[in-house]
């Protein structure tokens, strides 16, 4: 289902979406109540079931969006398996970004892989508001850098560090990740076999419940 609202419609399903954008924006940049007006005006909130297809290889990416709440899986195909390049939650941004900056197609799938709720803009929404004043400019840059830095220090993490060092350092950064993503595309996106993400998961588990458990408990 995708709502569409006008600045006078907002519920407050779309009013709490919207604080969650400008809380990860405000990290980043001040807006004025006449700025988070007219970014409203951009935007469409919408909601989506689990396995919604956003965008497929092939699809010339429109938008770019916020994760309200949801999770979302990017992949590309290779001998019809998937390869998980991004796993995206609450608070952050996601789309095919280069396709969406190219106009060419994208070689990425992204599909919810929980409900999900998404605040999109559109390329020429966006574009819009970059005519208006030279700060929208800023904006989108903001975007686009947060979401390449991502993506560069993924990289940097499964060239610099071992299998065992990668698993244990997204597992103290992104602890719910690993509760909510499925294990073979957590697996995928770590670079690790799906046997040896198993042992070592098994591994960091009997780690962590024997740091948490009384101190007569512990051998």
């Amino acid at each position: 289902m995708t709502l569409t609202i006008s600045l006078s419609t907002m519920s407050e399903q779309t009013t709490v979406m919207f604080n969650n954008l400008v809380s990860f924006l405000s990290r980043f940049m001040a807006l004025t109540a006449n700025e988070l007006d007219l970014l409203k005006e951009q935007l469409t909130f919408r909601e989506y079931p689990k396995k919604f297809t956003l965008i497929s290889e092939g699809e010339t990416e429109q938008y770019l969006y916020f994760v309200s709440k949801g999770l979302i899986h990017q992949y590309f195909l290779k001998d019809s398996a998937s390869v998980t390049t991004d796993l995206v939650a609450e608070g952050t941004i996601t789309g095919s970004v280069a396709s969406f900056l190219s106009g060419k197609p994208s070689h990425y799938f992204l599909e919810t892989m929980e409900p999900a709720h998404l605040i999109s803009i559109s390329r020429q929404n966006l574009s819009r508001l970059y005519a208006m004043d030279k700060k929208w400019q800023r904006f989108g840059r903001i975007l686009i850098t947060h979401f390449l830095l991502q993506q560069e220090r993924h990289i940097l993490d499964n060239v610099r560090y071992s299998v065992r060092e990668r698993m244990v350092h997204f597992a103290e950064e992104f602890p719910e990740l690993m509760k909510r993503a499925p294990q073979r595309k957590l697996a995928s996106y770590l670079d690790i076999k799906p046997e040896t993400f198993s042992r070592l998961k098994k591994l960091l588990n009997a780690k962590q419940k024997n740091h948490h458990a009384p101190k007569s408990e512990k051998k």
